[in-house]
């Protein structure tokens, strides 16, 4: 992986933000720092001011594994042209039986888990998020989870997460299928995406084909991004190069 704002990968950035893409993040660990309560979670307001602007200069999206409506609320007001929910499911088509499939895997899980009084079952209607951030013992907590899960009768996909596992019903779309229907509705030929999760590797993979460019916030040998940051806190300084970069195109 390289940093995407070393003097080095200049090049690759101006490139893509030259080819008027698609410019899209994630929310929790990209766009607003990792909160120990995730109710508290909001965007720094030099970020949000910075991502007001991105906003006017580039078709911009937001696809969170949050709920639509829980991610819409915290953007600060800043015009995202298309916000995702729940790991790149919502909206789209489906949602009925995906709704399903929560409601019938919700009471199974949250009896399986009733003896785990550290975790946190969050359902979100299309997928459920079960929170371990406050366990004393959260290997022990991950692997409970874990064992409840895999004993399920419906079998959910299963997404590690940062303190948290998420529980997608089965053939759900991911955050690289939502990417590349809202890239094909803009006509934008290409892509930039900005995660931190295991969840943004579903989009982070598209990197293969040259036309996204994959940023992680955090330096991880395994992902699949071929770009990073090395903390949330660089955010600011990505958002500015890409004003600066279509403000440079402006002129040319």
């Amino acid at each position: 992986m390289k940093h995407i704002l070393h003097q080095a990968c200049g090049a690759v950035l101006t490139e893509f933000a030259h080819t008027n893409p698609l410019v899209a993040f994630d929310f929790d660990g990209t766009l607003a720092p990792i909160v120990r309560e995730r109710d508290q979670a909001r965007m720094r307001a030099s970020t949000a001011l910075l991502l007001l602007r991105v906003c006017q200069l580039f078709p911009t999206a937001v696809i969170s594994g949050r709920s639509r409506a829980d991610v819409a609320a915290r953007l600060s007001g800043a015009p995202v042209k298309h916000i995702v929910g729940n790991h790149g499911l919502e909206p789209a088509a489906g949602m009925p039986g995906f709704e399903l499939s929560v409601m019938q895997m919700r009471p199974e899980i949250v009896a399986r888990l009733h003896a785990q009084a550290d975790v946190e079952i969050e359902d979100k209607r299309y997928s459920l998020a079960i929170h371990y951030r406050k366990a004393t013992a959260k290997r022990k907590t991950r692997d409970a989870i874990l064992r409840a899960t895999a004993a399920l009768a419906s079998k959910p996909r299963v997404v590690l997460g940062k303190l948290v596992i998420n529980l997608l019903p089965e053939g759900a779309p991911n955050k690289g299928t939502a990417l590349e229907e809202l890239r094909t509705r803009e006509n934008a030929s290409t892509a930039i995406y900005v995660g931190d999760d295991m969840t943004d590797e579903d989009a982070f993979v598209l990197a293969r084909s040259g036309r996204v460019l994959g940023i992680r916030v955090g330096r991880e040998r395994a992902s699949a991004a071929p770009y990073f940051l090395r903390s949330q806190d660089e955010i600011d300084a990505l958002l500015v190069r890409l004003v600066e970069l279509r403000g440079e195109e402006s002129r040319a």
